[in-house]
């Protein structure tokens, strides 16, 4: 989550929560713990101390939920103190801490810029390649003549932003066969699938090929979004605009994005 959302949040709970001190509306009080544990877990992960701290939190809620007892006003009130108290604290956290593109935990990068980054080495890939050409003297420095040596050069392109990036990560069987992807960045949950375009890879074969392993890497239980890159340097693929867009959607509700370079 973005840092000044997530300030922006905090902020509008600790005001809620210090209007339901003293308050006898129970319902309310509910509704704005299951706010707050809620904001938390979006803004610092399921598995943030923060949130079992803040979960930890007694509220008397045994009086809350049995008609049959008395109500503990000063028990919850004090609950609710106490919460305010850890809200504000996590805001300073915030503050003090995250970069303006911090994420879950002040660490990890946003899910914009996750994909902003791989877009940036997609889109200058081939200014990377020209370059590399260039050596001084004329030295010996790497071709890119087939999808192995994309693949070499884009995975130590990914090293510049992510830690963990594994490549050719076997993938749960589909259809009877099993297979492997390019690469997985397993932190960020992202499959990114590689092809360099040829004489015999016209665009109706590509757009099958992607559609098929776009539905296989589906089964990977780290795949929450796929990215395909298509490296094209001679221009086999007719209208790419069009394929990137027919092919750029979502699939079983995991969002499969193409990209044809250069343009």
């Amino acid at each position: 989550m973005d840092k000044n959302i997530a300030i922006k949040k905090l902020k509008h709970l600790i005001i809620e929560g210090k209007s339901l001190i003293d308050e006898d509306d129970i319902a309310r009080i509910i509704k704005w713990k299951k706010d707050s544990d809620a904001a938390l877990r979006n803004i610092f992960g399921n598995n943030s101390p923060n949130v079992d701290s803040f979960e930890s939190i007694s509220y008397s809620l045994a009086s809350i939920n049995s008609q049959d007892m008395m109500l503990n006003s000063a028990g919850i009130s004090e609950g609710i103190g106490i919460a305010i108290t850890y809200l504000e604290s996590m805001k300073d956290e915030i503050s003090e801490y995250w970069h303006e593109t911090d994420g879950t935990d002040g660490l990890a990068k946003n899910k914009t810029d996750i994909i902003d980054n791989i877009e940036r080495i997609i889109n200058r890939f081939n200014i990377i390649v020209r370059q590399l050409r260039s050596r001084y003297s004329g030295r010996p420095t790497i071709e890119i003549n087939d999808e192995y040596d994309v693949q070499d050069l884009f995975h130590a392109l990914l090293k510049l932003y992510f830690d963990d990036v594994r490549p050719e990560e076997y993938m749960p069987s589909y259809a009877g066969a099993a297979s492997r992807t390019d690469f997985l960045l397993k932190n960020e949950q992202i499959i990114i699938e590689l092809k360099m375009s040829r004489s015999t890879l016209k665009a109706k074969q590509l757009g099958e090929q992607l559609i098929v392993d776009s539905q296989r890497y589906q089964a990977h239980p780290d795949c929450k979004r796929i990215i395909c890159f298509v490296y094209d340097p001679k221009g086999y693929i007719d209208n790419p605009k069009g394929i990137e867009s027919d092919l750029s959607k979502d699939m079983n509700g995991i969002p499969v994005s193409v990209f044809i370079r250069p343009e």
